[in-house]
């Protein structure tokens, strides 16, 4: 008999009841130190005190009225981004999955409003993850996401990760965009060297293509930088953010310049939800403490500190891990016993990870963990690699 809840996910036997800081308490009062963060979502760890204030406030203020009117919260925070980033223009959506949709609705209006309307393919990854909608898993492609789902969006090519002479090949005169996530999350916690990214971007300008990052999981200060891309000095044309933007409250943008923007005129796109008060007021009071330097800079001192404790730990359990990945706290153990194994020890342990393709560990805690936590989570990991390394070992 189906469940009341479709049985889409496999999923842990674990509910929490609460949440504080980089710590959830589960309903049988077991308290777990949590490196997952909602999957790069809980950015400043759980009841974060300003984020709480922020959607009391406003919900004692103003919930909804749609997009029908001006949301004053929607453009503090669009403004907040603008002066923060290379965009002009922003536009809200309720998850990572609708910004993938607008992106590449965008990108494909941008060359029909230029006379240029044969450009609508797009060049992709193997390993991407970009969403759940039916564009985002044509652009995706990887049989997992597709099978099963009938004919696909067309205009979709995946090429080999970060194969810059592939792409240069692809391009055509019917190219509309590359989509890239400059750090792949789901694909294994896989780093675009910045000369790739510097590359990509010379080779869209000089053939007229547009760049679109998907900074869902890699963006809002997960690497020391407001946005991963600012490490390669370069900027796309359009941007996908979500997750850590709204700080646990679902909350979506589509960041991009006026030039790429020129066809989104009134009437082509909504959202019902989309920057409704309540996820503009999180969204704002997220922006304001993790966009401030001296706390993207404490980032990369804490990722720093938790990246050698991981090269560490690779050190001692040879048998478990092969090696460290990533960047700032979006990070990964690249394992030689199965990854899954290492989650289900880290239950045990008390420690919460998620595991990503390429047999890697994924590791996303609060970019405000305690330097304590840091090394208790290490030490639990330390605990759980043990556990595992012995039932690898017989």
């Amino acid at each position: 008999m189906i469940p009341a809840v479709l049985p889409t996910y496999n999923r842990a036997p674990l509910a929490f009841v609460s949440g504080q800081g980089s710590w959830l308490t589960a309903d049988d009062g077991k308290r777990y130190l949590d490196l997952g963060g909602g999957i790069a979502v809980n950015a400043l760890g759980h009841a974060n005190p300003a984020l709480v204030k922020a959607l009391t406030d406003q919900a004692q203020k103003l919930w909804h009225v749609s997009n029908v009117y001006r949301i004053p919260e929607q453009e503090r925070l669009a403004a907040m981004l603008v002066e923060r980033t290379f965009a002009d223009t922003v536009f809200f959506t309720n998850s990572g999955t609708e910004t993938a949709e607008l992106s590449i609705k965008m990108a494909r209006k941008f060359h029909y409003e230029n006379g240029q309307p044969e450009r609508v393919e797009f060049i992709a990854f193997e390993g991407a993850f970009h969403g759940r909608s039916t564009a985002a898993i044509a652009a995706a492609g990887s049989e997992k996401m597709v099978k099963g789902y009938g004919p696909l969006m067309p205009g979709f090519r995946q090429l080999k990760w970060a194969d810059h002479d592939a792409i240069r090949a692809a391009i055509t005169d019917q190219t509309c965009a590359v989509i890239i996530e400059p750090i792949q999350g789901e694909g294994g916690i896989r780093v675009v060297p910045d000369q790739c990214l510097k590359g990509l971007r010379d080779l869209c300008d000089s053939t007229g293509t547009l760049l679109i990052f998907d900074e869902v999981q890699c963006g809002m200060g997960r690497t020391g930088k407001l946005f991963a891309h600012e490490w390669a000095g370069v900027t796309p044309d359009i941007m996908m953010v979500a997750k850590g933007i709204g700080g646990g409250f679902p909350l979506g943008a589509v960041l991009a310049t006026e030039r790429a923007a020129l066809g989104m005129t009134a009437g082509t796109h909504g959202s019902t939800y989309g920057g409704n008060p309540l996820g503009c007021a999180v969204g704002a009071a997220v922006l304001g403490i993790v966009g401030e330097d001296a706390f993207l800079a404490d980032v990369s001192r804490k990722a720093a500190l938790f990246r050698q404790g991981l090269e560490s730990l690779v050190a001692r359990h040879p048998e478990v891990f092969e090696a460290v990945r990533g960047q700032g706290l979006i990070l990964g153990l690249k394992c030689r016993v199965a990854n899954a194994d290492m989650v289900k020890a880290g239950y045990a342990a008390g420690v919460l990870t998620v595991a990503a393709a390429d047999n890697v560990l994924r590791l996303l805690p609060a970019l405000n963990i305690p330097d304590a936590d840091i090394a208790e989570a290490l030490d639990r990991l330390d605990r759980a690699a043990a556990e595992v390394g012995r039932g690898a070992a017989v």
